[in-house]
């Protein structure tokens, strides 16, 4: 799997990634990002074309592989917004406390191995009065797909970088002590186990209760 997940599959994510339905709603929910912004996952850079330099100070993209990194720095050439790239996960971000104003998680969090322990650090690193903006496909409505979301998930994990295919995003947000203040949920054009979508902004909410 190491030429496989190092050089094969960064460039399959970029590519279904770039595609104009994911584009779209990267666009609309990047218009909301202010100040310092961290982006987990951030892979060859999409992102860095919908920051709006009058707006954000500087992006730090934090991602498990570096393999796309100077495609980031790249896209990042020329848009007036310094772009700090670091190798790390999610769940362990080598990041200090209260780094950011916002953090983008965008088709990201269905492929972090432990999502309770990413959302933990995303509270972490937020500063009070922060905003997570989020856009992730995840669980469907309809319980036909939710079923073959089931079926498939362990095969297409194995092929797809771990990504899980019916996670309960606004739940989870839920579950770590977000609040959800803005949502938008509908199926995308494409294949319907995997384009059912979560577009949204939430702040830290309530503390989270110990386990």
């Amino acid at each position: 799997m190491g030429l496989y997940a190092d050089h094969v599959l960064p460039r399959l994510v970029h590519r279904v990634c770039g595609l104009p339905p994911a584009v779209r709603q990267r666009a609309r929910l990047l218009t909301h990002a202010r100040g310092e912004v961290l982006e987990i996952g951030i892979g060859s850079g999409l992102s860095m074309p919908h920051y709006d330099p009058a707006a954000v100070e500087r992006v730090v993209g934090v991602d498990p592989s570096d393999a796309m990194f100077d495609r980031a720095l790249e896209a990042a050439r020329g848009r007036g917004i310094a772009l700090e790239v670091v190798r790390g996960s999610a769940e362990r971000m080598p990041l200090e406390d209260a780094a950011a104003d916002t953090v983008v998680a965008v088709y990201t969090l269905c492929s972090v191995p432990d999502v309770e322990a990413a959302l933990g650090e995303i509270r972490r690193v937020l500063r009070p009065g922060g905003r997570l903006l989020f856009c992730e496909h995840g669980e469907a409505p309809d319980p036909a797909v939710r079923r073959w979301q089931r079926r498939i998930d362990p095969i297409w994990g194995l092929v797809a970088g771990g990504c899980r295919l019916g996670r309960p995003i606004p739940a989870l947000l839920e579950r770590a002590g977000f609040d959800v203040s803005e949502l938008e949920s509908r199926y995308l054009r494409g294949w319907k186990p995997a384009s059912f979508n979560y577009r949204g902004i939430a702040g830290h909410g309530r503390s989270r209760r110990p386990e």
